[in-house]
């Protein structure tokens, strides 16, 4: 999605620009860890106290990329000059942050704003765009074939599941769309792809309208899909809810 995202995207701007585009998406999702930012903030972990609750899993990765791209073998920027150096790692550093999803609102909210009188000569405009862009890049599994992307979405489940029973027994909050006993797959997958997949998208798409067709269209196919088997599933549980009331009376009468 990375690849498509610069392909179709990108290939709008000045090929300086999209250079260091490519070279700043190097850094996300570096070392990925199981627990996400918030069970890190709420368990006073090592990582939360050390970047003080903000972001810390994506200041995390920041770090671990660039002591990385400091090892002899790895520099992919020794290279550089010591100004594009400085460039492309606070740009790095601005995307990485940008996937912690406790921002997006903030992120998209600013794109919104800027999306119907885009400049791509303003820096502050390009650099709010790069934010999203590597955001739908991030998120984007539900863009994917159904055979690809729904392994992806059992995986995903039960990581939240598994933070969730963790904070169950520590005693920490718990999120609901990500407690076992509350989530379904259509239940969280819907939620997610008409409130935070398609709005997000469709914005992107006011700058991008060839989007529609490849990333869109499949968004829209994905959240049908998932609405049809939660209908499915509320008629075998409305089902199996009349067949233990049936129980229940007869066992009554007896």
């Amino acid at each position: 999605i990375v690849f498509d995202i610069f392909y179709i995207c990108a290939a709008s701007w000045t090929t300086d620009a999209s250079k260091i585009f490519i070279f700043e998406c190097f850094g996300p999702c570096t070392q990925h860890h199981p627990r996400f930012c918030r069970y890190q903030i709420n368990a006073r972990t090592e990582l939360a106290v050390r970047y003080n609750d903000i972001s810390p899993l994506e200041n995390h990765h920041c770090a671990v990329a660039f002591q990385i791209f400091s090892q002899s073998d790895c520099n992919i920027f020794a290279n550089f000059d010591p100004e594009a150096f400085k460039q492309i790692r606070q740009g790095t550093i601005n995307l990485i942050l940008a996937t912690d999803m406790a921002r997006h609102g903030e992120i998209l909210d600013s794109f919104k704003q800027k999306v119907d009188y885009f400049d791509f000569t303003n820096e502050e405009h390009v650099t709010c765009l790069k934010m999203v862009l590597i955001k739908c890049c991030d998120i984007s599994n539900e863009v994917r074939p159904m055979e690809v992307a729904e392994p992806w979405v059992d995986c995903l489940l039960e990581e939240y599941f598994m933070q969730s029973d963790r904070e169950k027994a520590e005693g920490l909050p718990i999120a609901p769309f990500m407690d076992r006993e509350k989530v379904t797959k259509p239940t969280a997958q819907i939620g997610f792809i008409k409130f935070v997949l398609i709005p997000m998208f469709e914005t992107v798409m006011k700058l991008f309208p060839q989007i529609e067709e490849v990333m869109v269209q499949p968004l829209r196919e994905s959240r049908d899909r998932y609405e049809e088997l939660k209908q499915i599933d509320d008629a075998m549980n409305e089902v199996q809810k009349k067949k233990s009331e049936n129980l229940t009376m007869g066992g009554k009468k007896k």
